[in-house]
């Protein structure tokens, strides 16, 4: 157990850009995450989503990464790509609008953490809550003032971590996230407030 905290405390973020897409690449593996996803579920509409899984929705997601936008963070355990996390603009994600669950509590701007995926061997250590705390300076940097995210809050103490994937609402409040709305018994949605 020690030496998982201090792989964890010595994790490096970095953003997403062009210049780091093969580690993105390695990360996510031949299954593209979660078969075939390439973080594309809460970009496109379920249909195209769909008819794109793998190869497709991989290219759709280098050309976000060509195009300078920053899709999301990447954790580092030294130079190796141990985790990820989605975050962006929640105009970013118009599959968040179509949901009556996650629609939006007010008409505040906010930046949205949508997705996580963390490397077997890093599961379970909180990486979740490190990866959050370095997607909220991400956020900070780039004038956010409101960060919000959808996790499970779930009724079983113990979840497969394949349906863990936007994250757990206990990680979300270690990492200073509050919860502000909750139509689902298990699905809060949760922010963190930056202050100056």
């Amino acid at each position: 157990m020690k030496r998982a905290s201090l792989e964890v405390s010595g994790l490096k973020f970095r953003p997403v850009t062009s210049e780091r897409w093969t580690d993105l690449e390695k990360l996510f593996g031949e299954r593209g995450a979660c078969g075939g996803c390439w973080c594309m579920w809460w970009r496109l509409a379920r249909s195209k989503f769909d008819k794109q899984k793998g190869e497709k929705n991989k290219r759709a997601m280098k050309k976000i990464v060509e195009s300078g936008e920053i899709p999301g963070i990447i954790a580092y355990a030294g130079r190796e790509p141990v985790a990820w996390c989605s975050i962006g603009p929640r105009e970013n994600f118009p599959t968040l609008e179509r949901s009556r669950i996650l629609k939006q509590v007010d008409d505040q701007p906010v930046w949205s953490v949508v997705c996580f995926f963390i490397a077997k061997p890093f599961r379970q250590k909180g990486v979740s809550s490190k990866l959050l705390e370095a997607a909220v300076k991400h956020a900070r940097k780039h004038g956010a003032k409101i960060v919000e995210g959808y996790p499970i809050s779930p009724k079983k103490s113990h979840m497969p971590d394949a349906f863990a994937w936007t994250g757990l609402a206990a990680a979300f409040s270690k990492a200073g996230f509050e919860e502000v709305a909750r139509r689902s018994e298990t699905r809060p949605i949760m922010r963190c407030f930056l202050r100056k």
